[in-house]
């Protein structure tokens, strides 16, 4: 019912408002991987149908809470068949990254050298397959990653918590030798 999930997304929203004032940026991450995996285990319904639509020819991004203060954003993202990112960063900013519904893969990278050369090298760290209510963060500068949906019939659905309102990242390009770091401007989709 959309009262409830109304009702869901205030309560949802509440505990976020209490938890983003936390010092330092681990504990912060930690106490808001904890709101998630708790809300979705108990399959807390906070996403209205527009949420959890995909897009065409790439993932789907949908805002679904900007807090007012400017502290932190939730982004609903929807994963189509065979969707996913290029290896990208946040641009430094902190996220909190559950899943909703589906089945994601998350494969980290470690960023060998310094970000600001012209070509950067990454060596893969880890690679793992999250199910509803797993959550993972990403504090700066361990934020070098690729998200999948990892099942073929269906979408998935992840609810990201960021830092403040994420509207660019960089995505890494292969090239010759490494990767080039590329600005990439983040929008929400209609």
């Amino acid at each position: 019912m959309a009262t409830d999930r109304k009702a869901n997304l205030d309560k949802f929203i509440a505990a976020l408002d209490k938890a983003v004032d936390i010092e330092p940026c681990d504990a912060r991450c930690d106490m808001i991987k904890r709101i998630l995996e708790q809300a979705f285990t108990h399959k807390l319904e906070i996403l209205d149908d527009a949420h959890m639509q995909p897009a065409d020819g790439t993932y789907a991004r949908h805002l679904v809470h900007k807090d007012p203060a400017g502290r932190y954003s939730v982004v609903a993202m929807v994963w189509d068949v065979g969707q996913g990112t290029a290896l990208h960063d946040h641009a430094g900013e902190w996220c909190v990254e559950c899943v909703y519904r589906g089945l994601i893969r998350v494969t980290s990278f470690d960023l060998v050298g310094s970000p600001d050369d012209e070509i950067v090298q990454f060596k893969a760290e880890d690679s793992v397959l999250a199910g509803v209510a797993e959550a993972g963060a990403l504090i700066p500068p361990f934020e070098y990653h690729v998200l999948e949906n990892a099942i073929k019939d269906g979408p998935s659905v992840t609810v990201h918590v960021y830092g403040h309102e994420l509207t660019h990242c960089h995505i890494f390009v292969p090239v010759d030798g490494g990767y080039k770091r590329e600005r990439r401007e983040l929008g929400y989709t209609a």
